[in-house]
């Protein structure tokens, strides 16, 4: 959202204030309504403290399934583009897709096409949604490519969740595993100190070991924060460069048991893409280069460039596949039939089905085996925690008797 300042006439007289709006349009029509006639307007500059950090696509895939599908059935209905899009912005609970839309809505009645509007908005449209729908622009079905993007999305929402359910149960447990080993360690421990001094024997070792840790942590327990969140800044530094990418993704690929599932995932969003683009009749070159840059893994990414330079050269799209251990035989078969057979979209969308059903079967049961393991996990350094001071206690209350 945009904040405004104005000048204008009603009914009272000269009149002027402040408000927030998508878009100087919208803002000036709302004032219109009141009975405002503008003289003025403008946008009110962002500051470093009022502008609005926003990392990564600002809209949710929920959102934008249910834009696309909505705007699909307009379509349907013999509405116009232009309308079409005037109704969704108003209508979108995304205030950043309404406010693109907004936008979108201007160019689009100054005679602009929607791809060429969208593509001033990237970091909402993304390459695969301008290309798809400039070529539904070229070949008039529009709503039908919509469609295709809407199921494409959703498949794609469907298999990150799965995914981050996964990945997220463990994460979180082991969260939860070291804020309670500080807070045992740094606040319950330290209070029978004291009273093991006292007793004045040898204590047991794993006792010895939790006391040291104890000291330890008290003294030094910023440390252990501090190097958390350096740990993770580098790591998102790494993430950012493309060259140190390739190697926290080549990584994650070789991580037991999750390895795999994010190999299938990352599968399943490459093919389900490049099915979506060769069907709406993409260009096989650019649908390519375009899946290099959403695929989201840069070990994946690095062989479907060398796909790209086999394919310019006259090869197949496969042969770089074949050589290399992220590319099941599976994938690489199916491709090939679908080169020969001139159906390398539904060979794909096939692929596509296989890997995200996979992937929702695996971690379903993976959620089933972990959720044991990090609870006795937990108990486990808990329980170590408690039996370190619970057994030279038994000893004084047996001196003591």
């Amino acid at each position: 959202m945009a904040k405004f300042k104005y000048e204008g006439r009603d009914a009272s007289g000269k009149t002027a204030g402040k408000l927030t709006s998508t878009s100087k349009r919208e803002a000036m029509l709302r004032l219109k309504e009141k009975g405002i006639r503008v003289t003025h307007i403008e946008e009110i500059p962002e500051t470093l403290f009022t502008k609005e950090i926003v990392i990564g696509n600002p809209v949710k895939l929920r959102d934008m399934v249910i834009y696309l599908r909505q705007f699909a059935t307009l379509l349907k209905a013999g509405i116009s583009v232009v309308d079409a899009t005037g109704i969704l912005a108003k209508q979108t609970t995304s205030k950043y897709l309404s406010k693109a839309l907004l936008d979108i809505d201007e160019d689009l009645r100054s005679g602009n096409p929607l791809s060429s509007a969208a593509a001033k908005h990237k970091k909402i449209f993304t390459s695969m949604f301008i290309n798809m729908v400039r070529a539904g622009e070229a070949s008039g079905n529009l709503d039908d490519t919509l469609d295709r993007l809407a199921i494409h999305y959703e498949k794609q929402h469907k298999t990150r969740q799965k995914v981050i359910s996964a990945l997220a149960y463990p994460a979180v447990v082991g969260i939860i595993a070291i804020i309670v080993i500080i807070f045992l360690l740094v606040a319950i421990v330290p209070t029978f100190v004291d009273m093991f001094e006292d007793f004045g024997a040898e204590l047991p070792l794993i006792t010895r070991f939790v006391l040291n840790s104890s000291e330890w942590m008290q003294s030094f327990w910023w440390g252990v924060i501090l190097g958390m969140g350096i740990i993770t800044a580098l790591f998102m530094f790494l993430r950012s460069r493309k060259e140190t990418k390739y190697y926290l993704d080549y990584l994650s690929l070789k991580i037991p048991i999750f390895g795999s599932v994010l190999q299938k995932a990352a599968l399943a969003r490459m093919t389900r893409t490049l099915s979506s683009l060769f069907s709406s009749s993409v260009p096989i070159l650019q649908a390519i280069s375009i899946v290099e840059n959403v695929v989201e893994n840069e070990v994946i990414s690095r062989v479907l460039t060398q796909s790209r330079d086999s394919l310019e050269k006259g090869i197949s799209l496969t042969e770089p596949m074949k050589n290399h251990w992220v590319f099941p035989s599976l994938i690489v078969q199916m491709i090939a039939i679908g080169e020969e057979t001139g159906a390398l979209d539904e060979m794909l969308g096939k692929v596509a089905d296989f890997y995200e059903d996979d992937v929702e079967q695996t971690t379903d049961r993976l959620k089933s085996l972990i959720e044991p393991l990090m609870i006795v996990f937990l108990a486990g350094i808990v329980g170590t925690i408690v039996t370190s001071i619970m057994v030279p206690m038994f000893d004084i209350f047996n001196q003591v008797q």
